[in-house]
């Protein structure tokens, strides 16, 4: 075998009088072999997102735990979203959040460019069949929220009530939003298995407005969370403003009231308390449209799981009173789909609470 080189022939294993030479040649034979270097491949999800804004639609009025959990995520979330979009919060209410989620299902682009901050009870509406539903839960693609939630009911000072059998005594006036919201159904609910006697007055844009006519005294109780209340509220805590009287659950360690599960005296009423109450499991749910390409769906989530984990997130999260104990999406579009096949007789009695 012979190599020509700048004009000399060498026989095989000849030593090269310029080694430099020698191993440029070998580099040149392997280009030659392997092909040329190519650039890396192109993220798709980073192209299409890059210089995009994302749409965070919350469903309630502005003030209140959703609009603040959403906006707190907002702020976050876009440092782990390939190509790193802007995210813009802006509300969108009516109907308890219904309006929103009817629009994310038929009329916002199903590309990943739009989330909701979805109210989490709205799965049990479709499941019994409410009336104006427009949307598939299960066909949502679930992102992620920052904490279950505990559901309560609280009642203000000046109503004398102090324990739920207080409840059972005397009419208590109870503001709500509409019916099909957490702030009816749960009171709903706890008249009709035990006979408590909250008077229910819909018609208030969200809990930051019910909050104001507790202060005025035209109402004197409402349902929130206990997260909530510690995030929005902490002065009526301590200066002993409002009184819980019973909560959803899971029991949190720093709330000491009865569960309305222990309440119930047979599994048919713990059934129906769970399908109820069964958006507490879900938190404060982003979620972002059917019909967005998994690949964009999977950056969100994880993008989603980055952001709760971010120290700068902690931190806020902290002097904003929130606990952060995350739940992944893939378990909250688990928890969608087991709402969703409640069986019927459930589905039966829970219907008129949640119309």
């Amino acid at each position: 075998m012979r190599l020509r080189i700048d004009g000399m022939n060498l026989r095989s294993g000849a030593l090269l009088p310029n080694r430099r030479l020698w191993r440029a040649l070998r580099v040149a034979a392997l280009v030659v072999v392997c092909g040329a270097p190519t650039p890396a491949a192109a993220d798709p999800v980073a192209d299409f997102y890059r210089g995009k804004t994302i749409s965070v639609l919350i469903g309630v009025g502005a003030g209140g735990e959703y609009d603040t959990i959403a906006r707190l995520v907002a702020r976050y979330i876009g440092r782990y979203i390939p190509g790193h979009p802007s995210l813009v919060p802006q509300n969108m209410t009516g109907a308890s959040g219904l309006k929103s989620m009817n629009y994310l299902a038929t009329l916002a682009p199903h590309d990943g460019t739009y989330i909701g901050m979805i109210s989490e009870g709205l799965p049990s509406l479709q499941a019994v069949g409410m009336a104006g539903v427009q949307f598939d839960a299960a066909k949502f693609n679930w992102l992620g929220a920052i904490a279950p939630t505990d559901e309560t009911v609280a009642v203000w000072h000046t109503a004398g009530i102090t324990t739920f059998d207080g409840a059972r005594q005397k009419d208590v006036v109870t503001g709500a939003t509409a019916r099909g919201s957490i702030t009816y159904t749960f009171p709903a609910l706890l008249n009709e298995l035990f006979g408590s006697r909250f008077k229910l007055v819909t018609g208030y844009n969200g809990g930051t407005e019910i909050n104001l006519t507790m202060e005025r005294g035209e109402v004197e109780a409402r349902n929130n969370t206990w997260s909530s209340w510690k995030a929005t509220k902490p002065a009526w805590l301590s200066e002993h403003k409002i009184s819980i009287i019973l909560q959803s659950g899971p029991r949190p360690a720093d709330l000491d009231v009865p569960l309305a599960a222990d309440l119930a005296s047979n599994p048919d009423d713990r059934r129906l308390i769970d399908l109820v109450l069964s958006g507490g499991a879900l938190g404060r749910p982003l979620a972002t449209t059917p019909d967005v390409p998994p690949e964009r769906v999977a950056a969100l989530r994880a993008a989603f799981d980055e952001a709760v984990k971010d120290p700068e997130f902690l931190a806020e999260a902290k002097t904003l009173n929130f606990d952060v104990d995350p739940i992944r999406g893939v378990d909250m579009q688990a928890t969608v789909e087991r709402i969703l096949t409640a069986p019927p007789d459930v589905t039966r009695r829970a219907k008129h609470l949640l119309e």
